[in-house]
């Protein structure tokens, strides 16, 4: 018989009893906790993170929504098919003309930059093939089909696209003048809470249509417009009418579209430029003017600008004697606000704006002078680059860049 072992001994073949491998750590312990605790937040913790997210940029919500599963299963997607909701638009969103004479839709991509984080993102966009830009709104693209001229809104980020019918039948209708095709610009409007509509103008007239609708229609004839401005899902623009301007509602149509007159008690409206530009919120009126300066013996003529903020529910102009911490970057066809404290390469309570042969030029609303920041330099002659690329380039070069449809 064989001797009995100890009860301490483990027999031969007999399981150890207690965990074969070493326990985790402390540390991976709690590691592996918060993982899981971060992907099972309460919904309403994640509605809260996600408002505040959209409140201010659309990629860092839809980078969230790309973290786990879970946040995703309780969040809306950012892929809206009719985009009608302004909130998912990529809002602060410029695009970046990179001066090295390619074109967006020979190069099939966009450099994006956004005005309050200073970031900077390159998206390959496959959509612009064969297609022209003529304009930009809330970081969204106005395209036009070079072969079929039919009009298309491209969401840059979810390339998300609604298609819009083709401009043929109203062109020939209503413009009839093919060059016009080249000072074309549109902008993106709200027909609906949900359905957008595009309005494009040519010189004297502005056209529209709206989402699934077949057709588009004239909207305005003979109005002689300047700056044009989106603003809330309408859009307005100053207009000259004999000898006066006044700042009317172009989409949608109103019984009664004039807001406001322009004053005119500085001067011959005739000679001034006027820019609409959102900043903070609210509609500035920049009305750019000469004055007369005398300094030794010659006297010369000095830049200058008059503000205007409009109270649209009041039609009514508002003297502004200062832009606080925010710049303009005015142009004819296309206007931007942007805070300096966020661009600290950019001046505040300063507008920059171009002449024929002064491509940036700042003005300082304080001390009402105005300083040259660059000179002109052509790289493309229309056809094809005729010399290499003038970078670098400045923030200031880029935004104003932006503001000139021109240039796209």
């Amino acid at each position: 018989m064989g001797k009995k072992l100890p009860p301490s001994t483990p027999t031969a073949g007999r399981r150890r009893k207690g965990p074969s491998l070493a326990p985790l750590s402390a540390c991976k312990r709690r590691r592996t906790h918060e993982a899981s605790g971060w992907a099972s937040l309460p919904t309403d913790v994640v509605h809260l993170v996600t408002s505040r997210l959209l409140a201010g940029d659309v990629v860092d919500y839809i980078v969230f929504r790309a973290v786990c599963s879970g946040w995703r299963s309780c969040t809306s997607d950012a892929r809206d098919p009719t985009l009608s909701k302004p909130d998912l638009w990529p809002r602060g969103w410029v695009a970046l003309c990179d001066g090295d004479g390619v074109r967006p839709d020979d190069a099939g991509e966009i450099g994006f930059f956004h005005t309050r984080t200073a970031r900077r993102l390159r998206v390959r966009l496959p959509e612009l093939r064969r297609h022209r830009i003529v304009g930009f709104t809330q970081g969204l693209i106005i395209l036009l089909n070079k072969r079929t001229a039919a009009v298309r809104v491209l969401h840059p980020f979810t390339r998300v696209v609604v298609d819009l019918p083709s401009l043929v039948p109203v062109f020939h209708d209503a413009v009839r003048n093919r060059n016009s095709l080249l000072d074309m610009n549109a902008a993106v409007c709200s027909a609906s809470a949900t359905s957008i509509a595009v309005v494009a103008w040519f010189p004297h007239v502005v056209i529209g249509a709206e989402a699934g609708r077949p057709t588009w229609e004239v909207l305005h004839r003979g109005l002689f417009l300047r700056g044009i401005l989106p603003f809330q899902g309408r859009l307005y623009a100053t207009v000259a009418e004999g000898g006066s301007r006044k700042i009317m509602q172009l989409y949608p149509r109103s019984p009664h579209p004039v807001l406001a007159h322009v004053p005119n008690n500085f001067g011959d409206p005739s000679l001034f430029n006027y820019f609409l530009v959102e900043s903070g919120g609210r509609v500035l009126l920049a009305i750019h003017h000469l004055t007369a300066q005398h300094c030794g013996v010659e006297p010369f003529q000095q830049n200058a600008y008059k503000l205007f903020a409009l109270d649209i529910d009041r039609s009514e102009l508002i003297p502004v004697n200062c832009l606080g911490g925010r710049a303009l970057f005015l142009s004819r066809d296309r206007s931007l606000s942007v805070s300096a404290r966020d661009l600290p390469s950019v001046n505040n309570n300063s507008i920059y704006f171009s002449l024929r042969r002064d491509p940036v030029v700042v003005h300082s609303i304080r001390t009402g002078f105005s300083e040259r920041l660059a000179v002109t330099c052509q790289i493309h002659d229309g056809k094809d680059r005729i010399r290499p690329s003038v970078r670098p380039f400045t923030i200031a070069d880029h935004l104003l860049t932006y503001c000139h449809p021109h240039e796209w």
